[in-house]
């Protein structure tokens, strides 16, 4: 099996989504259809069936030590990174989904795609911030 073919090709699918999830303004319906479930769903596919491969190196999730163990397998540490990727971009679709519905201007929400493609709790972080400033500046108003 070619991993690295694997990282190329699902890299480039992430990639689309996150595209998809930038023009949600103007596509809304497909940007929900692709980026919250189609592209998703083809990452958590190619996630399971790396995932129950026999892992050669051992390890687990009972410590630290054993999380290590198992990442150190290059099948396991791509299924980890397609984890990830798939993710990642769901909650991106569920920011736009979430701004869209409380009308947040996407300006707002730009920010926060990139820190959650990057970083994905910061960007959920960031975006929760989003949601309560303008929250309190509606109520202000």
């Amino acid at each position: 099996m070619d991993l690295e073919l694997i990282f190329s090709l699902t890299g480039l699918l992430a990639m689309a989504g996150w595209a998809t999830l930038l023009a949600s303004p103007l596509i809304p319906v497909w940007s929900d259809r692709i980026a919250g479930l189609i592209i998703p769903a083809v990452l958590s596919a190619t996630y399971v069936a790396l995932a129950f491969l026999p892992n050669e190196n051992g390890g687990g999730f009972g410590s630290l030590e054993e999380v290590g163990q198992l990442f150190t397998d290059r099948t396991a540490l791509m299924a980890g990174w397609i984890h990830f990727l798939a993710f990642d971009l769901l909650i991106g679709a569920w920011v736009c989904r979430t701004a869209r519905r409380e009308n947040i201007r996407f300006w707002w929400v730009v920010p926060t795609l990139p820190l959650t493609f990057m970083f994905g709790p910061a960007g959920f972080l960031a975006f929760s911030a989003v949601r309560v400033l303008v929250g309190l500046k509606r109520q202000t108003d």
